[in-house]
């Protein structure tokens, strides 16, 4: 499977982020984004879940295009902003049950998940108690409940420790690994040494 971009333009009013910009991603890669901030990234990975637009160009898969067939892209992926959207008087394990029935998608194992990132033991804890770092792994524990090929992540490390990165790491590795692919907005340095990397700056006008 194969997830591309062809000359994306992204404008936002009189404001050009960047433009004529390509990408693809295909089955067991990892593709990094990076750049200055202002360079679109952000925005990038928007337009790339189908929350927003391009000005111009296309966005396909090798199955077709993604603007005749948005409801089959959207159950093919994953997006985790760089806001971690949690309910905050819900618990830990209800805050993914939550997510999971907003997606109306059938629900894997939310302890497994919750393990995985090392949450278990905080499973009935409302989210209002939680550390920025544990607030940051339960936005991620999400990619976990949903068997998606797909997965987008804007700056995944925010607030995490080394080992909780190292973690994460192995996990979208793992991903990768067993037929998925991840996009990942970020400028630390994780450890994918065969990921691609495509730097938006080079696409985006002089940020002054």
């Amino acid at each position: 499977m194969k997830f591309f971009g062809t000359k994306l333009t992204c404008q936002k009013g009189e404001k050009l982020v960047f433009e004529n910009l390509n990408f693809s991603v295909e089955t067991g890669n990892t593709l990094v984004l990076t750049g200055k901030n202002g360079s679109g990234k952000t925005s990038l990975l928007r337009i790339m879940a189908g929350l927003a637009s391009p000005s111009k160009g296309l966005l396909s898969w090798n199955d077709g295009s993604v603007k005749q067939e948005p409801e089959r892209h959207k159950m093919r992926l994953n997006f985790v902003g760089h806001l971690n959207a949690i309910k905050p008087f819900l618990s830990v394990q209800e805050n993914l049950i939550f997510w999971a029935q907003t997606r109306g998608m059938q629900i894997t194992d939310v302890h497994s998940a919750l393990v995985k990132f090392e949450l278990h033991h905080l499973a009935s804890i409302p989210t209002q108690y939680l550390s920025s770092g544990q607030s940051r792994k339960l936005a991620l524990a999400r990619l976990l409940l949903y068997n998606t090929s797909l997965w987008l992540l804007d700056e995944p490390t925010v607030a995490l420790d080394q080992q909780s990165i190292l973690n994460l790491e192995k996990i979208i590795s793992l991903h990768c690994k067993t037929g998925g692919m991840a996009v990942i907005a970020t400028n630390f340095d994780m450890k994918f040494p065969d990921a691609k990397k495509l730097n938006l700056h080079k696409f985006a006008p002089l940020i002054k």
